[in-house]
């Protein structure tokens, strides 16, 4: 989600250049985007602890004339280098997570049913208090990519295909929609004769998972664990529409304004992690369940036992939508 904003801060200020510090698996998220430098961070290696992170500040800092700290992630480490940076006599500017807003938005009593600001326009503010212009719109970061070979030897050219991505997991089973009940969600879909469902996933369990589901639909592809990030990106980009959790996928899908099915249990979309440019109505939620949402990343168990608020859902529910959106 921070990458949309980056880019529109280059857009509008033609003079400045970004280091964009994070994970170094991330890489291929800033390719193309000019005045955009990737330095990875090893957080778990050479930049573990305060000797790692000291040692990061030092490689940025030789490498690049750094004038000002954007700190989007205001954690323990993102503080820590950053105060390295203000002792060098660096401005710097932090966002502001607004915790007690969400606190109130997943509290089991007295809840405030309401939107907090979004996750991209607080980004955007950390910029605007170090005095950078950037006004956020819905436009795609990224245009479509053409097929890598690896990727086409695997799925053949798209065609006058309709290709409909299915991504059915993510990092907390509060956000995960049953895999029995996404199973007929694909059934549904794989009836009309120019669909085809490619499934996304990571990790030998799900790609195990997904293997096992597509035995049972031939149209079905699993492409999961098979790609780079960057190939997988390029797939994603010639998508129809995505069908995702709030997890990764809805976010890569957004930076090429591919449609995102989003289904949503635990968390909200009022939390402020919608897709970058995705449309409300393209949520799939129960809309009048007491207790949702009950935890702003999904990291906490269901306090009812039951997961009535993905176990609710319907499948037709998902399926109306996806057609829609296919047209």
């Amino acid at each position: 989600m921070t990458v949309p904003v980056m880019k529109q801060v280059l857009e509008e200020n033609p003079e400045v250049q970004i280091v964009f510090v994070t994970n170094k698996n991330w890489g291929a998220l800033c390719a193309g985007i000019p005045r955009l430098i990737f330095f990875p961070a090893d957080v778990k290696g050479e930049h573990k602890g305060i000797p790692g992170l000291y040692r990061l500040f030092r490689s940025v800092s030789r490498q690049y004339k750094i004038t000002a700290i954007a700190d989007l992630h205001n954690v323990l480490r993102s503080k820590i280098i950053r105060t390295f940076f203000r002792f060098s006599g660096k401005p710097v500017a932090a966002i502001d997570k607004g915790r007690a807003a969400k606190k109130a938005l997943t509290s089991k009593e007295n809840k405030v049913l309401q939107p907090v600001i979004s996750t991209i326009e607080r980004y955007a503010l950390v910029f605007r208090q170090l005095g950078l212009k950037c006004t956020m719109g819905h436009q795609p970061v990224f245009a479509p990519q053409a097929l890598p070979e690896r990727v086409l030897a695997v799925t053949g050219a798209k065609g006058t295909q309709q290709w409909i991505g299915l991504a059915p997991f993510a990092t907390y089973r509060e956000k995960m929609y049953p895999l029995e009940k996404m199973e007929i969600v694909l059934a549904e879909l794989l009836k009309t004769g120019n669909q085809r469902v490619l499934l996304f996933g990571g990790g030998k369990k799900e790609v195990e998972l997904l293997n096992a589901m597509a035995e049972r639909y031939p149209r079905a592809q699993v492409v999961a664990g098979r790609f780079s990030l960057q190939e997988e990106m390029a797939l994603i980009s010639q998508l129809n529409v995505m069908i995702s959790m709030d997890s990764a996928n809805m976010h890569l899908a957004s930076l090429y304004g591919v449609p995102v099915i989003s289904v949503w249990g635990a968390t909200h979309p009022f939390a402020g992690f919608m897709g970058y440019g995705q449309s409300d109505a393209n949520a799939v939620q129960i809309t009048d369940l007491s207790c949702r949402p009950c935890s702003v990343f999904g990291n906490k168990p269901c306090f009812r036992g039951d997961h009535a608020c993905m176990e609710w859902i319907k499948p037709a529910q998902i399926v109306e939508k996806v057609i829609s959106a296919v047209g």
